[in-house]
């Protein structure tokens, strides 16, 4: 009976006609009690019957994905409509793994394609993943072995983890250092790219407006907290009320949310020209090139915007009645300071781009490669908890070791709008704090900054999910 079904459905030349009658023949044979439809029960009995090797979950997902009237079951568009939309998934992941374009993949390119997204593996697991799929024993795989196997499964295993292991455009904390992500040819082919930033950019905003007090808190504290000057989150606050009203806790926060939109785009630009220049090998971007495009997609983005983030700290330390808006605090500072004003603390933000950008990548990836090799067996997909716990301890550690050079970047950006203040420059500002307040100084606001990491990341992660099922992301 499998082979039967193999030759009914599997051939080199299959054109329009013989391929809808081939779905023909084989909704009929799933169809069991001939009623017009296949539900899960019928695709899962059906196609254990003709040999069809499925995942845990598969015909639920298969009917979940094409079932358009949702009748529980698959009238035969459905169905055919379904498979030919898949097929065209499985050509665009079998086309990224055959490297040399032969037409057939062997076990060095899906060790390749593994590598390239960030996944190291042996030789000899290269050699198991490729043995479980080839039917005829060659070693190599065609394209018709690589579309049997996976016709029925929902999962395209490397598209996979790069489609559910998103991490910087899912979840935003505040910092826009971290590498951008990468999407899957499909993704990008069919223009879902722009779909996941704006509902990350949207999922952005949600987040920092919702954690805005907390994060006026942290540049309040890295400005004017110090040994003799202590200030504590409940002291703090209440000088901010004090001084301001409720309102003035989220000071600054219309252009935090207004910056994210160009920068995420001149990021995301930036970047796969980067990959493109940087890559050894058309195609392949290795973890250290990615790192590299990244940081310099990063530094392009940050150059552009950083007027906007100067405008943010002065926004966010004015005292009430100082500034009317945004247009007035810039042309204030163009009056008073001059155009150079506007890239104060520019050197140490650059920096910070460096350390956080490498941490977060390495933790990320490490994590990452962790769970697919020890509990991936069905899907790539890690679920909510482990997306929000691995991407919230990457970025940690990344703020961690990058934040010394945020806190003496924001001290430079303010320094001339508060009275008396030396304009020191990077080096000398971070020996005065050393003198001072000793290595801890630098870490000024690190407790409201980790306060905001949990809310903003859960914020984020929510409202992306929501903005996902509005733009019509599949899921």
């Amino acid at each position: 009976m499998y082979q039967v079904a193999r030759k009914l459905f599997f051939t080199d030349c299959q054109c329009a006609e013989d391929t809808s009658k081939s779905y023909d023949d084989l909704f009929a044979k799933l169809d069991t009690n001939k009623d017009g439809k296949v539900d899960v029960s019928e695709l899962k009995a059906g196609l254990a019957a003709l040999g069809f090797k499925t995942g845990k979950g598969a015909a639920q997902k298969i009917v979940s994905s094409g079932d358009h009237d949702k009748d529980d079951g698959l009238d035969f568009n459905e169905f055919s409509s379904y498979l030919k939309e898949h097929e065209k998934k499985l050509r665009l992941t079998f086309k990224s793994l055959d490297k040399n374009n032969d037409g057939r993949v062997d076990f060095m390119e899906i060790q390749q394609s593994l590598a390239d997204l960030g996944l190291d593996i042996s030789k000899e697991e290269a050699q198991k993943i490729l043995q479980s799929i080839d039917v005829d024993g060659t070693m190599t795989l065609d394209w018709n072995e690589w579309r049997e196997h996976f016709l029925f499964n929902t999962a395209t295993n490397l598209q996979e983890i790069i489609r559910y292991w998103k991490h910087s455009t899912v979840l935003d904390i505040g910092d826009s250092l971290s590498i951008p992500d990468e999407f899957t040819e499909e993704e990008k082919t069919t223009g879902m790219w722009w779909k996941h930033l704006s509902a990350g950019a949207m999922a952005g905003a949600v987040s920092r407006t919702g954690t805005a007090p907390l994060d006026r808190m942290k540049v309040f504290m890295q400005v004017h907290s110090s040994k003799s000057n202590r200030i504590s989150l409940s002291g703090g606050f209440k000088q901010m009320i004090k001084e301001g009203g409720v309102a003035s806790l989220w000071r600054g926060n219309g252009i935090n949310v207004l910056k994210i939109a160009p920068e995420t785009a001149i990021k995301f630009m930036a970047y796969e020209q980067f990959k493109k220049l940087l890559s050894s090998e058309p195609g392949k971007v290795k973890i250290h090139e990615r790192f590299l495009a990244g940081s310099l997609a990063g530094a392009s983005a940050q150059t552009v915007i950083y007027p906007m983030e100067v405008m943010k700290t002065r926004l966010t330390l004015r005292k009430t009645g100082q500034y009317t808006g945004m247009f007035d605090c810039a042309k204030k500072i163009l009056k008073k300071e001059g155009v150079k004003a506007f890239y104060k603390g520019y050197v140490p933000n650059l920096l910070g781009i460096i350390p956080y950008a490498g941490i977060d990548l390495a933790v990320y990836e490490s994590l990452k490669n962790l769970w697919l090799a020890r509990y991936a067996k069905d899907s790539a997909n890690p679920g909510i908890l482990v997306l929000l716990g691995c991407g919230t301890l990457s970025s940690t550690c990344g703020q961690l070791a990058s934040y010394p050079l945020a806190l003496i970047r924001t001290r430079m950006q303010a320094q001339a709008s508060l009275e008396g203040s030396e304009q020191l420059p990077m080096n000398l500002m971070v020996k005065k704090i050393l003198q001072k307040e000793g290595f801890f100084g630098l870490y000024r606001g690190i407790l409201p900054n980790f306060m905001k990491v949990i809310p903003a990341v859960s914020i984020s992660y929510v409202v992306y999910e929501h903005m996902k099922s509005g733009l019509g992301i599949q899921k």
